[in-house]
């Protein structure tokens, strides 16, 4: 492989090309360009570990707004239409942007659905605080906890 004068571009075999009716490689004066004139070094490696890094963060943060987003009742059909435009266009401006104008919201509506999914699982499983209270009555009875054990695990039980 031949260099040019640019240290960021190659010719010679990395550029062969299959021309003619009888399919012989043959040379092509085209070059390739790469991305970084340095080749593969550390510093290099170091900046697209970074780049990935922060598009698969981006990413993250693309579905949770666009779960969010979804999910809402209180914002219209326009309202959501407007902000997946927002989204489309600008994506990283569009994702802050909602972070920052409806994160506190999207904290409150997930802990919302968070202690519904666990209500619904309790019901599911047959979870009762008073089963729990008995259990937990049993066990100081027999000893294997403390009062102030006990105390506890009944203040979490009735939460």
């Amino acid at each position: 492989m031949t260099m040019n004068a640019s240290p960021a571009t190659f010719s010679g075999t990395a550029a062969m090309l299959m021309v003619g009716s009888d399919h012989s490689p043959q040379m092509n004066d085209r070059s390739i360009t790469v991305l970084f004139p340095g080749g593969f070094t550390f510093a290099n490696f170091v900046a697209d570990v970074f780049t990935v890094f922060i598009f698969i963060l981006w990413l993250w943060l693309f579905i949770t707004v666009a779960s969010d987003l979804f999910r809402r009742k209180d914002v219209s059909g326009w309202g959501k239409v407007l902000w997946v435009i927002l989204l489309v266009i600008l994506p990283y401006i569009g994702v802050f942007a909602y972070l920052l104008t409806q994160g506190r919201g999207m904290a409150e509506r997930n802990q919302a659905r968070s202690l519904e999914a666990r209500d619904n699982l309790r019901q599911i499983v047959g979870f009762s605080a008073a089963d729990e209270i008995e259990k937990l009555d049993r066990l100081k009875a027999s000893g294997s906890i403390s009062d102030q054990e006990y105390g506890r695990l009944r203040a979490r039980v009735l939460q």
